[in-house]
């Protein structure tokens, strides 16, 4: 009889694609549940999944709610514990966040086995309080800021997740920027007001001097004004809220992005050369540690929100355009950072990670 599995995750994509890409890997060898909330489960297929719905409140939201909040973790966590117990659940896996905390909680009651997993380069706060009672946590690096060194041999580093269609791609064939430059703007589930303003208007400066074609991500009800204001300049354009897998984009000159730890490590493996502007507001501002990670290995450019005005933007999308040389490194710099990333060899060592513990 195959052992049980139990991921748990929910709030944004950046923790419930992850989830998902850990229950394709580990679906042969164990059989699989997921648990999310509300907020992650319009990421996922409900119909694919074998999904359990947990709302977890957020603790620090409302500090006069926070007794509540107590309260209703402690009632989540006692519900968690006949669930995991009538699942027979052997092993954990916690994406990260807050709404994690009812199942990691119940899990050690339970004395049942937890991993962790960390995509971004500083630990959140939620990995940090449960690592101790965790057999592994699996991260993409060995240098994770806030990490305890006491507990370093427990990272288990991995290549970046992806789901198993990107290893099948043709990726990004276009060598050098031609005359027709495709730009895709992917503004994140949050923060994204800036890109809908502040990018847009360089965007229209640009094109004054070259052929665009604009992927932009928006919000609903932006759509309307971003869509006339682009055909207004002559811009082609597709927009779009929400896609979850940047496959469909592989014929993408260059990207403007925030810093999500999954968009990143998509764009870098698929060898699309990208503006990081990381949200500043992110927890930790994980998402500016996330993006100084590629940085250092020079695939990417780094800005940051609040240096930027509209000529500093403009400068430095012209300088990507135009500085072929520089474009065309960190495209090879890009296949070098990903050319050990097989979909094999994370499978491996994920499944090989549990059944010896």
């Amino acid at each position: 009889m195959k052992k049980k599995i139990l991921i748990s995750t929910g709030g944004s994509g950046g923790h419930v694609i992850p989830a998902t890409i850990f229950y394709e890997h580990l679906k042969d060898k164990f059989d699989v549940f997921i648990s999310t909330d509300e907020r992650g489960s319009k990421f996922i297929n409900l119909q694919k999944y074998k999904i359990k719905i947990i709302n977890t409140p957020k603790l620090i939201s409302n500090l006069f709610l926070l007794p509540l909040n107590l309260f209703l973790i402690g009632i989540l966590s006692i519900k968690s514990i006949f669930y995991l117990k009538e699942k027979k659940i052997d092993f954990l896996i916690s994406t990260g966040g807050y709404m994690s905390l009812p199942l990691c909680i119940a899990a050690k009651i339970l004395k049942i086995k937890i991993y962790l997993y960390e995509p971004n380069m500083i630990l959140g706060r939620a990995n940090s309080f449960f690592l101790k009672f965790s057999e592994k946590i699996f991260c993409y690096s060995k240098d994770i800021k806030n990490f305890n060194q006491e507990n370093i041999k427990k990272i288990v580093e991995i290549n970046p997740l992806l789901r198993k269609e990107f290893y099948y791609l043709n990726k990004n064939k276009n060598k050098i920027i031609n005359d027709k430059i495709n730009v895709l703007i992917i503004g994140g589930s949050q923060g994204a007001r800036f890109f809908e303003t502040e990018i847009r208007n360089a965007i229209i400066t640009l094109s004054k001097k070259y052929k665009l074609k604009v992927f932009q991500q928006t919000s609903s009800s932006n759509f309307k004004n971003l869509k006339e204001l682009y055909s207004v300049n002559n811009i082609e354009n597709e927009l779009f809220e929400f896609s979850e897998n940047l496959s469909q984009f592989i014929d993408i000159n260059f990207c403007i992005t925030r810093a999500g730890a999954s968009t990143l490590s998509e764009l870098t493996f698929l060898k699309i050369p990208y503006l990081a502007i990381p949200y500043p507001l992110a927890k930790d501002d994980h998402q500016y540690h996330n993006a100084i990670f590629y940085k250092n290995k020079n695939c990417c450019w780094v800005l940051k929100q609040g240096d930027l005005d509209k000529n500093i933007i403009i400068n430095n999308l012209l300088n990507i355009v135009e500085n072929k040389e520089d474009y065309l490194t960190k495209k090879k710099n890009m296949e070098n950072f990903s050319y050990q990333n097989t979909w094999n060899d994370i499978n491996q060592k994920l499944i090989k990670t549990i059944n010896e513990n």
